[in-house]
C-alpha cells in the first residue's frame, strides 16, 4: 500500500508487486486511502510505500492517519518499507523504521529510498524487496 504525489513512490509499489508476485504471493496494491487498520490485520505481510514531505516526514493528510490507526495491527507482522525523497538524507526513512520496530514489526528486509524518480537500480531493489516480504 502506498501514497504518491507525483508517480514516484507508485512506480515503486508496482516493482515491489511484481518482486512478490514473481515469487508467487497474493498481491493487492492499494492506496493509502483504499487501505484501512482491518485490511491490515488480514494481512500476512505489508508493503508501505511513502514518499518523504516537509521536513523529512511522511505524508500528513492520507498517509499519516492510515499509518497510525493501522499500528496496533502490526505487532508481529512482517513488514517492508519504501519510498521517495526529494531532499534531505533519509532521516524520515530511519525514524519510520524506528516507529515500526517499536510497535512490534518485523522489518523483512531493508527499506529501499531513492532520489526523485526511480532508476533501473532502484526498481530493481524494490523488486527484490516484494521477493523478500513474500
Amino acid at each position: 500500500m502506498y501514497w504518491s504525489g507525483t508517480g514516484n513512490t507508485e512506480a515503486m509499489a508496482a516493482a515491489v508487486a511484481e518482486g512478490a508476485r514473481a515469487r508467487g504471493a497474493e498481491v493487492s496494491i492499494l492506496t493509502a486511502a483504499e487501505f484501512s487498520p482491518e485490511q491490515a490485520g488480514e494481512c500476512s505481510a505489508i508493503a508501505f510505500g511513502c514518499p518523504s514531505m516537509g521536513s523529512e516526514q511522511l505524508e500528513e493528510s492520507e498517509f499519516e492517519p492510515m499509518f497510525t490507526a493501522c499500528e496496533g495491527k502490526l505487532r508481529g507482522k512482517s513488514i517492508a518499507l519504501f519510498g521517495s525523497y526529494g531532499w534531505g538524507g533519509g532521516e524520515w526513512m530511519r525514524n519510520w523504521e524506528a516507529r515500526c520496530r517499536a510497535d512490534g514489526a518485523d522489518l523483512a528486509c531493508e527499506s529501499v529510498i531513492c532520489n526523485d524518480a526511480p532508476d533501473d537500480d532502484a526498481l530493481a531493489s524494490c523488486r527484490e524487496l516484494g521477493a523478500s516480504l513474500a
